[in-house]
């Protein structure tokens, strides 16, 4: 509790910055009932308690947009992350969020100088040729610049703003604390997760602060497609990367965004299409590691009808189980198996209290509205758009971690439609799927499952005796515990001890005003000891009445 106050305090300019902000945009409410306001008060900052008739005008999820943008890089990330549950917000909110994106001016180049130069030990001149100070792209993070390596080789420069880190680690702190704020004291909110959403932010943030991870994740993307000639990944020369700086190669062609120069380039936009979905498929379905935003920024088109992908700051992970589902999953969306579909969504929901029947009949409803269609005019953004309605309307959610995948397969098919308006995710989604259904079946795989199988029941078997053993000793000497995590426990816990005291002062209270009346009729007895202790009951009553309305207020 020291730790957590002592951290609220080093923060307060910021949360000061932060709650003046959403106050501005109308969120004046959501402060009182965090406590944030008499917090800010009690630490001497003013709140200023204006809204403009102009912002009070907008719509809620306008508002918070703008919120967000003015508030800098960690919360345009939080936003960029609530873009991908579409599963918990509905799509009004969902289009606000996905137009969150950090236009900074950059930082000047004489600021990153001196720290690239005792990265490198040596000025830069040194070590790069032609090294553009302009950057070609800013962003809330980081920025571009190109150069040349001393033989000639074409790269870029992603440098880290030097400034960057102290303010995000401070808004993590702030987030987090309100996080925990929100979920224990609104359980009307907690549906949303706010703890876990903060966690996932931190993660993806603390991921794109390190520009070493990126260079690995190029490194790793590189290697998955080394055969393939279709796919180019930048190379990543590490002897200029660090934590601060990452240094690859320029992939030389045209964007994925400039359609006019691809045609006239005399590239095959239809194969382009083709190819990028193959890829992305692949990455998702085979390896486990893909890029998580696919949008035309981040792709660029070469030579040869081939697909560069730059920009691996965002990635997402599965694991062979998850990958399982997900087949499972998109199996069943494809052969509009709506049985299949709720085995998953159930294995999905956990813990959570499902009403099986009335979300299988939601599912059999967005099933039944496919029926007619064939398979490949179903277009899968509409689709999952559907079936996160229904978990949203039965109070569900899916991982997190699939979220992120989610919204990377609605992008990748957008860019595939931009590209040619015949394209139908189907078309490439299903070979793969059967691909990897097929492979689950074969001897190789069903052979490695049951060796698996065999050594975790060993393993269990064997630590048996081991763990019936520790038990029995702990039950013998009276240290057999078992602990329960009971949500807001130590919230009841300060409510019972904050009304014990009240009582205890209640109490005294009345014993000092029984006590003094006694003391004021005795004759010989001291006037001043009887007013002193009339004195002290009312000074106790006044705190008590105080510390009722103040608990009313909390």
């Amino acid at each position: 509790m020291l730790r957590e106050t002592l951290s609220v305090m080093r923060d307060l300019p910021r949360l000061h910055e932060i709650t003046s902000v959403l106050i501005r945009y109308g969120w004046g409410d959501v402060v009182r009932m965090l406590g944030l306001a008499r917090l800010l008060e009690r630490a001497g900052k003013l709140l200023h308690w204006h809204t403009s008739d102009e912002i009070s005008r907008l719509d809620l999820p306008v508002r918070i947009r703008l919120a967000m943008t003015e508030l800098g890089p960690t919360f345009v990330k939080l936003g960029q992350i609530l873009a991908t549950r579409v599963d918990v917000f509905p799509p009004a909110w969902i289009a606000e969020f996905e137009q969150l994106h950090s236009n900074v001016p950059p930082v000047p180049f004489d600021l990153l100088r001196p720290i690239l130069e005792e990265k490198y030990g040596r000025p830069l001149e040194e070590v790069f040729d032609g090294l553009e100070t302009t950057p070609f792209a800013a962003a809330s993070i980081a920025q571009v610049h190109r150069a040349r390596l001393k033989d000639g080789t074409p790269v870029i420069l992603k440098v880290r703003r030097p400034d960057i880190v102290p303010k995000v680690e401070a808004d993590l702190r702030i987030l987090d604390h309100l996080a925990r704020l929100v979920e224990f004291d609104m359980p009307e909110m907690r549906r949303y997760k706010p703890i876990q959403i903060v966690s996932q932010l931190r993660r993806s943030l603390m991921n794109e602060l390190n520009l070493a991870k990126e260079a690995r994740n190029l490194t790793v993307f590189a290697r998955n497609f080394a055969g393939d000639e279709t796919v180019r990944v930048p190379k990543v020369y590490w002897n200029y990367c660090g934590e601060m700086v990452d240094v690859q190669e320029e992939l030389q062609g045209i964007p994925a965004g400039d359609l006019a120069g691809a045609r006239a380039a005399g590239m095959d936009l239809e194969l382009l299409a083709a190819r990028g979905a193959d890829a992305v498929l692949k990455m998702i379905l085979v390896h486990g590691h893909y890029h998580a935003d696919p949008h035309p920024g981040n792709v660029i088109f070469l030579s040869g009808n081939r697909v560069g992908m730059i920009d691996f700051g965002m990635v997402g992970r599965l694991t062979e189980a998850r990958r399982a589902q997900i087949t499972d999953f998109l199996g069943a969306l494809i052969n509009k198996d709506e049985q299949a579909l709720l085995n998953v969504l159930t294995l999905w929901a956990g813990d959570a209290e499902i009403d099986e029947d009335k979300l299988a009949y939601d599912l059999t409803e967005v099933i039944f509205s496919y029926d007619d269609l064939p398979l490949r005019e179903i277009r899968i953004a509409p689709l999952l758009s559907d079936v996160t309605a229904v978990l949203r309307e039965n109070n569900l959610s899916i991982p997190p971690d699939l979220t992120l995948l989610f919204k990377a397969l609605i992008t990748l098919e957008g860019l595939g439609n931009q590209l040619d308006p015949e394209f139908h995710m189907v078309d490439h989604l299903e070979p793969f799927v059967l691909e990897v259904m097929e492979a689950r079946y074969a001897p190789a795989f069903l052979l490695r499952r049951i060796r698996r199988g065999i050594r975790e029941i060993g393993e269990v078997v064997t630590g048996l005796p081991r763990d019936l053993a520790r038990l029995l000793r702990q039950a013998r000497r009276g240290r057999l515990r078992i602990d329960l995590d009971l949500k807001r426990l130590d919230h009841f816990g300060q409510q019972l001890n904050d009304a014990a005291n009240r009582l205890t002062v209640g109490v005294l209270t009345a014993s000092l005003v029984i006590g003094s009346s006694i003391i004021m009729t005795v004759p010989q007895a001291p006037f001043m000891l009887g007013l002193l202790g009339f004195l002290l009951a009312m000074a106790n009553g006044i705190w008590l009445i105080y510390s009722i309305w103040r608990s009313g207020k909390e």
